[in-house]
């Protein structure tokens, strides 16, 4: 088991907190974390870029000029792609860009992502995070108390004052425990989690 300190508001260790060494111990495994970033990171394109072809542009239905005696090469549209004004030739079309990636592939980078951050003392357990006057002065003073300037902080989804009160921080990211992901995890250079989220994400990967 990986153990870790917890600490209240004002950043005393109050207890330790029992985490599975599969989800916060495992070995990094680097071709994984770029495999589910790439993942990530082709679903977000919106894959909305379009370009007109030749079926698409708007008039050419007329023969320029007759086919023969001219002195020109034959036509048979203005709208052709060789002519100003015609349509793209293998333009980008709308499209999804997603990929399949296996579940179980997705967990375990999730699994080296923790376990990296684990590695490097990155990874801070509070016994709550019920952010006085839900001012996000107070988060920003927690996370100086912390020596921290980038962080990804896990909250319970009914947490909705201590969400409201970091969101807006430069250099935070804030997700609920079923939201956390392996590119939020690399962007931050550290996770400070409540300790029912630790729990919720050990239980939801360790298994």
């Amino acid at each position: 088991m990986a153990t870790f300190d917890v600490y209240n508001w004002d950043c005393k260790k109050v207890s330790t907190v029992d985490l599975s060494d599969g989800v916060f111990g495992t070995d990094v495994k680097d071709h994984l974390l770029y495999s589910v970033v790439r993942y990530q990171m082709a679903r977000r394109r919106q894959g909305t870029h379009a370009v007109k072809g030749r079926s698409m542009v708007s008039g050419g239905g007329r023969k320029p000029f007759k086919q023969k005696g001219t002195g020109r090469a034959r036509a048979g549209t203005t709208r052709a792609p060789h002519w100003r004004g015609g349509g793209v030739v293998f333009g980008p079309v709308t499209r999804d860009h997603g990929f399949k990636l296996n579940k179980k592939v997705r967990a375990a980078a999730l699994r080296s992502a923790l376990s990296r951050r684990s590695q490097e003392s990155a990874v801070f357990v509070l016994d709550a995070f019920d952010v006085p006057g839900a001012k996000t002065a107070q988060v920003a003073a927690l996370l100086s108390r912390l020596d921290l300037t980038d962080a990804l902080i896990v909250l319970e989804s009914d947490n909705e004052a201590g969400r409201r009160s970091a969101r807006n921080l430069p250099g935070v990211t804030v997700v609920p425990p079923e939201g956390l992901n392996v590119y939020d995890i690399l962007n931050r250079k550290a996770i400070v989690m409540t300790k029912a989220a630790a729990v919720a994400i050990d239980a939801r990967l360790g298994s």
